[in-house]
Parts: structure tokens; sequence; C-alpha cells
């Protein structure tokens, strides 16, 4: 009896049962962002937000009044949004790629590897407010198209950060090899091709991966906080930035919606991108 009573004393309750569910762990990742965006689109759309923080319609204008803009507007907003992705995307693969392959380097050569990998480093520490204008200045020569020359400094700018976030992780995934493997590798007198292509190739996976969550959001914004400089007028950012000097600040926010929807939409690809290569390598 007392031991029955123990048991049952030890059961748990409801609250813990669901915290612990599976099933309800993944639709409470689904249900609670929703839930917090519905209560803030409410809250903007009922003015309350704008009397939080002190500001009115006109600088903080309401979602339907953004949505009914965006609609108005959809030709322009789509050929700068195009404008911006096809910058962040180009800029983004040639930047992941040198990166890529500095690791490569230097994971064949550790000794001045390191101090490579150091220097490719030091470019993620760069503001994109100081690197944009030094780039616009540097490809003056590129072409005698304004916006050829603007375009190609836009993607180094890029190229860069994205270069160095991969470049960092991906030589961490060339190196952190299990010991037991390298040993066996030895054994079997695998070439060196071999062993990049069945050992460390497939170790760096993971580690790309982690690179690009934090390379993709960063190539966008570097896209689009390149644009303030850019000697082109295209593109999401510099549609922001005209708009509110122009004191434009509902179609300012239509643009902000835009670079938004960009970032969801490139971490939704990536997040699907993740899952089909990790079950492939992993």
């Amino acid at each position: 009896m007392d031991g029955m009573q123990r048991k049952i004393g030890r059961r748990k309750s409801l609250a813990q049962r669901l915290s612990e569910n599976k099933k309800v762990q993944a639709a409470a990742t689904i249900i609670l962002p929703l839930l917090l965006g519905i209560l803030i689109f409410a809250l903007w759309q009922g003015q309350i937000l704008q009397a939080m923080f002190h500001t009115d319609t006109f600088t903080l204008p309401v979602p339907t009044k953004i949505a009914a803009l965006m609609h108005d507007n959809i030709g322009k907003v789509l050929v700068n949004t195009r404008d911006t992705v096809v910058v962040a995307l180009i800029g983004l693969i040639a930047g992941s790629l040198l990166g890529y392959g500095a690791a490569i380097l230097a994971s064949m050569f550790p000794n001045l590897g390191k101090g490579g990998l150091s220097i490719v480093g030091a470019f993620a520490s760069i503001p994109v407010v100081a690197l944009a204008p030094v780039m616009n200045n540097w490809t003056r020569s590129v072409s005698s198209t304004a916006s050829t020359r603007s375009t190609v400094a836009k993607i180094l700018v890029v190229m860069l950060i994205a270069a160095a976030d991969m470049g960092l992780n991906a030589y961490r995934g060339l190196t952190e090899l299990k010991p037991f493997a390298k040993d066996l590798m030895a054994t079997y007198a695998a070439p060196k091709r071999m062993v990049f292509l069945k050992l460390q190739l497939p170790n760096s996976v993971p580690y790309i991966f982690t690179a690009l969550k934090v390379s993709v959001p960063a190539s966008i914004m570097t896209a689009i906080v390149s644009e303030y400089f850019a000697e082109y007028i295209t593109g999401v950012g510099r549609q922001i930035r005209e708009n509110i000097v122009l004191a434009q600040y509902a179609t300012a926010w239509v643009y902000i919606t835009a670079a938004c929807i960009i970032g969801l939409v490139a971490y939704v690809i990536l997040m699907l991108v993740q899952s089909l290569v990790m079950r492939r390598y992993h």
C-alpha cells in the first residue's frame, strides 16, 4: 500500500507531461511565435505601439497602410528586391567558396594557414559603413557604366564578409577530426584526395551550415547597408534611405518589410537545404 502511494506521489503533473511531449514541443515552436506576431500586429494596428513609443502614424504607419502601399507599388518593390537578392546571393556564393578554399589551404599548410585565416577573419570585424565606400572607390575603373560598377562594389563587400564566416568555421570542420578516423585512413594508406572526400568533407558539413546560418542574414544585411553608399540608386537599402531623406516614412516601411521578407525566405530555404544535406552526410 505504501509503495502504491509513493508511485502515485511520483506521477508527473499534466504540465510536466506536456512539456516533455515532443509533439507538443514541435507545435509550441510554431504556435508561440505565431501568437507573438498576432499580438504585435494587434498592438501596431490599434496604434498602441505608437503610444508606447511616443510617435505617430506618420512615422510608424499601421500595417494595413504599409500593405496597401506595397500592393500599389509592387512592380518597383520587386525590381529593387531582385537587385538586393542578386547582390546578396552572388556575394554569398563567391564568399563561401573563397572561404572554404582558404580553409582547405589552411588545413593543408597549418603553419601558414592559421595566420592566413586570422587575416581573413579580420575582415569580419570591419564595419560595412567603412568598407562599402572604399570598395566604391576601388571599383570606379571596372566599367564605364554606373550600375555595373555599383553592383561589383556591393558584391565584393558581401563576398568578404561571407568568406570570413565560412573560412573560420570550415577550418574547424576540416581539422577537428576523430583521432581513430585519421589513424584508420593512415592504416589504409589512403591518399590525401580520398581523406578529404571520405573524412574531412563529411565532417565539415555541419560547420558549413553553422557558417551559413551566420553569413546568410549577414550577407543580406551587408547588401542592404552597402546600397546606402552605392553609386547607382537601386536596391531595398537605397530605397529605404532615399524615402527617409524625403520623409516618405510609409514607403520606407514598405522596403523595410521587403527586407524582412527576404531574410525570412532565405532562412527557410537554408533550413530546408540543411535538412536534406544532413540526411545525406549525417
